[in-house]
């Protein structure tokens, strides 16, 4: 069960109970400790009562009766003293103040020899009885004296202390309840100051920052890790608007070329021959219309995790010479060649891996310079299998590295247009790679630019190193 209240007052609520709790205790220990203080000094009373009246005894020889007119004085003026003395057949012998007892002490049963309270005519009483033998008498003849004192002052004296005490406990739970509540206010400005910011965000206002400055050590992470986020979610809008917008361009260009050709081919009458030229250079436009669509929607189905991702075992040398060969004709007229060195077996989707290795050996000789040569490593250790893009060509600006793997991305004005130069096709490189728990890493410095393909070793791989 949760409860409906701000966490301003849920603290001073606590602020409250513990107050409450603390002085509670405290009052307890102090309330016993002043009821056996005031018990004590009843003990020793009615113990100096009783010496008084051993000593009453012990300085005289008179019989009983006598003895009692002699404590009679003794113990004249004293209100809150009452004496009962009876013999051994317990008739009583002499009494001061006996309505002080209760009426069955009064008609002759004894108190009991520790102390006992009780309540009389609406006021509390402490008592005790004890035998003493007459100075002189028959070794069997001896005295009851029972002693009744009033201690109604002192119960009144603790009850005023336990009324005040919890008007005290009250007042000082309200008290710690207010200051709790304004210690919390203030404590918590912080926290008000980032739900006021929150309410001021939106997707086009991402650019606003929580205050950092003086804020407490618990606001102050959580204030960090709040600008963390907006930092990236900042950075996710600006890709996603700047995506958009590379989407526009990009599809704006092969529309813009098939309306062109569609207007210029109805503007008059045509042969049949213009009219198939017309329709090809449309398919190519087509064509590259449907592989960008394509590509979004395999970038798509990555971000969703629904790739299907068969298990095959896949020879990456095998794959590489195919694609060299495939690429021949593509590298002669550049004047690059393509060198392959090592060997190693995966266990994967045979057309994604074929299709990210693919895109690497395309996009180095794009941009690998003529003459020189693109090569392609497979080393092996104990746990993964590492193949390499290598081509000397321009190199990529530190600052663009970072950026190298988003969507529509170009590292530089002179790495233009060529065949899936749209941008998407080292995006799906590092799809297919974590598709299959792997990753895509590239340096570029000196004028050499190396993509580095990692996944998992297949079990029952050698390590190879080329």
């Amino acid at each position: 069960m949760s409860w409906p209240f701000s966490l301003t007052a849920r603290i001073a609520l606590l602020f409250a109970l513990l107050t409450a709790s603390l002085l509670v205790v405290v009052g307890a220990v102090l309330g016993r400790a002043v009821d056996a203080h005031f018990r004590e000094l009843d003990q020793h009373e009615l113990a100096g009562k009783f010496t008084l009246i051993q000593n009453l005894m012990h300085g005289s020889t008179d019989d009983a009766g006598a003895l009692g007119r002699r404590m009679a004085d003794a113990f004249a003026g004293q209100e809150t003293i009452g004496v009962l003395l009876r013999n051994s057949d317990g008739e009583r012998l002499f009494a001061i103040r006996a309505e002080h007892f209760p009426l069955a002490q009064q008609q002759g049963a004894p108190l009991p020899d520790q102390a006992t309270m009780w309540t009389q005519n609406g006021r509390q009483f402490i008592g005790r009885e004890k035998p003493l033998r007459l100075p002189g008498a028959d070794a069997g003849q001896w005295v009851h004296v029972a002693l009744a004192l009033d201690i109604s002052h002192h119960a009144h004296f603790l009850d005023q202390v336990r009324t005040r005490l919890w008007l005290g406990i009250s007042l000082a739970a309200v008290t710690a309840a207010l200051l709790g509540w304004l210690a919390a206010y203030k404590g918590l400005a912080p926290l008000r100051r980032v739900t006021a910011t929150a309410r001021r965000l939106s997707a086009e206002q991402l650019g606003e920052r929580l205050a950092e400055h003086g804020a407490p050590a618990e606001v102050l992470e959580l204030a960090k890790a709040l600008n963390g986020m907006l930092t990236r979610l900042e950075s996710s809008f600006q890709r996603l608007k700047d995506f958009s917008a590379d989407i526009a361009h990009e599809l704006r260009t092969p529309i813009s070329n098939l309306m062109t050709q569609t207007q210029v081919a109805l503007s008059r009458a045509r042969s049949a021959e213009e009219y198939r030229e017309i329709l090809a250079s449309n398919m190519e436009e087509y064509e590259r219309i449907a592989r960008m669509v394509s590509d979004m929607l395999f970038l798509a189905q990555a971000d969703n995790g629904r790739l299907p991702r068969s298990a095959e075992t896949v020879e990456l040398a095998v794959e590489a010479h195919a694609l060299a060969e495939f690429y021949e004709a593509l590298a002669d007229e550049a004047g690059i060649g393509i060198a392959i060195t090592g060997h190693a077996t995966v266990t994967g989707d045979r057309l994604m891996l074929r299709r990210a290795l693919s895109n690497l050996l395309s996009n180095a000789l794009r941009h690998a310079e003529p003459g020189s040569t693109v090569d392609i490593a497979i080393a092996c250790d104990h746990t993964r299998i590492t193949l390499t893009v290598s081509n000397r060509g321009e190199t990529i600006a530190p600052e663009q590295l970072p950026y190298i793997f988003e969507r529509f991305h170009r590292a530089g004005a002179g790495r233009g247009k060529h065949g899936e130069g749209a941008g998407l096709g080292l995006a799906i490189c590092r799809s297919i790679a974590e598709v299959h728990d792997g990753n895509l890493t590239v340096d570029s410095a000196n004028g050499r630019t190396t993509f580095r393909l990692q996944l998992p070793r297949s079990p029952g791989t050698d390590p190879i190193i080329p």
